[in-house]
């Protein structure tokens, strides 16, 4: 039992490092609107364009809308960031690009659900493909 255990934690990670990477993580916790943090929150517009440092945080344009799903609480003197989705201009891609951004950055339009629910955050909030 022990070994099928290790073999399959060896299988995960040789997929991890071959299709993705676990960055730092950003913060601890996060605020959501529920438990697993797949509601909606708010719908955000950006105020300004945004490059990515890297690839836990999403490219933005000014005039785009975001919406987001959580926000990281802040630790020892972070900048606040948020988790949310943006979509092309053409919305070829019907997920949305998923990631991190300043939420200096935007400015919420219409709040859906208050982030009262304080969820850990764990590595998987901080995979890059």
């Amino acid at each position: 039992m022990a070994r099928l255990l290790l073999l399959s934690l060896l299988g995960l990670v040789a997929i991890c490092a071959v299709h993705g990477i676990f960055m730092d993580r950003l913060a601890s916790k996060k605020l959501c609107a529920d438990d697993e943090c797949v509601y909606t929150i708010s719908l955000a517009r950006a105020q300004e364009d945004y490059n990515a440092p890297d690839c836990r945080f999403i490219n933005v344009k000014k005039g785009q809308q975001i919406y987001v799903y959580s926000k990281l609480v802040q630790e020892n003197g972070a900048g606040e960031f948020w988790a949310g989705s943006v979509y092309g201009d053409d919305h070829e891609d019907e997920m949305g690009t998923l990631g991190y951004f300043p939420s200096s950055l935007v400015e919420e339009q219409r709040v859906y659900q208050e982030a009262t629910k304080e969820v850990p955050t764990t590595d998987i909030d901080f995979f890059c493909e």
